[in-house]
């Protein structure tokens, strides 16, 4: 089976799916690799360290005429969905609850597609293979630095011939992978650091890494199914924004993690908190998205400054931002799940594998992942109605 690495095309990204260092561990079990040239020259990986590695360099066209397998970052673009042919298979983060339309135009050209956003990620056999753990670890890290660089004065307490200066006050919102990666770098880099969750479970982790955690009574228990939190009705959402503004206005930086899988992020941050805050402030909203943010009046990929000189950070695709370390770590991730559904040197589907009913897509022509055919059948419907006379 020929396995492909493609160079990422989205704007912006520098990730690349598989690493030299990942080669020999896919030849080994009798793949043979290609890489597309160029592939990995954005997060300093050289085409001769993979020919080192023993992988296969090709131009793009014969690459993706002779592969079986294409691994990515994230989805293919309109180009990339062009040179597909029948029977290949697409393994990347392909975001199909965000987008749908994708895996129809994927099982449209009996492509099987395969998503590692998909991961059960509560099976201790996956946590090899769990990609959102993996690059959320990497946003995590970044935001914090990316906080420290905007904030105008020092994180740690410093003691000078020139004065004093206090610790930086610092609150992340979400104490998942990345909130609790934030919470943990900006304690290194010496802020005093306080964390809140919607999970009461949390509290443990957040105290475990020297932050204060943060207790609402507006909202009880938000735990949800997969390891994520659950999504807030509309009463608990606005008495968690009232009782969260008082604490947020009382910190220097605040760094938002909250996402909800394949809807809009919630809001965390009321434009009247903004306005509560201190001139100075900053925020790093990574729930930033084309669907909405954490925080009233971010931007995903800009940063904005308000009236009241409150610095709002659109943080967007933070892993692409730190891409040797991330795309090494994917990289296993992806490798893992790749010789799991691999069997005597072939892809082997088989959707009574729990983790494999998480992750295939498409397959045989048919979109076979229960969730995306739903929301694609709720969109048929939908078109269906306004096309009915009298709408």
């Amino acid at each position: 089976m020929k396995v492909a690495v493609v160079k990422e095309n989205e704007p912006g990204e520098r990730r690349v799916a598989l690493v030299p260092e990942t080669v020999p561990r896919m030849t080994q079990a009798g793949l043979e690799v290609l890489v597309e040239q160029g592939a990995g020259d954005r997060a300093w990986f050289s085409d001769s360290a993979y020919s080192e590695a023993g992988a296969s360099i090709l131009a793009t066209n014969d690459l993706y005429a002779t592969a079986d397998v294409l691994l990515m970052v994230t989805r293919p673009s309109e180009a990339q969905l062009g040179k597909l042919r029948q029977g290949q298979t697409v393994v990347g983060m392909l975001s199909p609850l965000t987008d749908p339309e994708l895996a129809a135009q994927l099982a449209s050209r009996h492509v099987t597609a395969v998503s590692l956003d998909g991961l059960p990620r509560t099976l201790s056999r996956a946590q090899s293979m769990d990609a959102l753990t993996s690059q959320a670890n990497v946003a995590g890290y970044k935001a914090a630095l990316i906080a420290a660089a905007a904030y105008g004065r020092f994180f740690p307490l410093l003691i000078t011939a020139a004065g004093t200066a206090r610790p930086a006050k610092l609150l992340v919102l979400g104490a998942g992978v990345a909130g609790l990666q934030a919470i943990g770098t900006a304690r290194r880099l010496g802020a005093q650091v306080s964390g809140y969750d919607v999970r009461p479970a949390s509290k443990g982790e957040v105290e475990s890494l020297g932050a204060t955690f943060i207790e609402l009574t507006s909202v009880t228990n938000a735990a949800g199914e997969g390891g994520y939190a659950r999504e807030l009705t509309a009463d608990e959402r606005d008495a968690q924004q009232a009782e969260l503004a008082a604490h947020i206005a009382r910190h220097d930086v605040v760094i938002t993690t909250a996402q909800v899988p394949g809807r809009r992020p919630p809001l965390l941050i009321t434009e009247d908190a903004v306005k509560a805050m201190a001139a100075g402030s900053v925020i790093v909203d990574m729930g930033a998205s084309t669907l909405g943010g954490n925080v009233a009046g971010s931007v995903p990929g800009e940063t904005v400054v308000t009236e009241n000189g409150v610095t709002i950070i659109g943080a967007q695709n933070l892993p692409s931002t730190v891409p040797t370390a991330s795309s090494s770590a994917y990289s296993r991730n992806i490798s893992a799940l790749l010789l799991h559904m691999t069997a005597d040197g072939a892809l082997k589907i088989d959707l009574s594998d729990e983790i494999q009913a998480g992750v295939v897509v498409t397959h045989d022509g048919q979109v076979v992942h229960p969730a995306v055919a739903k929301l694609l059948q709720l969109q048929t419907e939908g078109d269906a109605d306004v096309d009915r006379p009298g709408n």
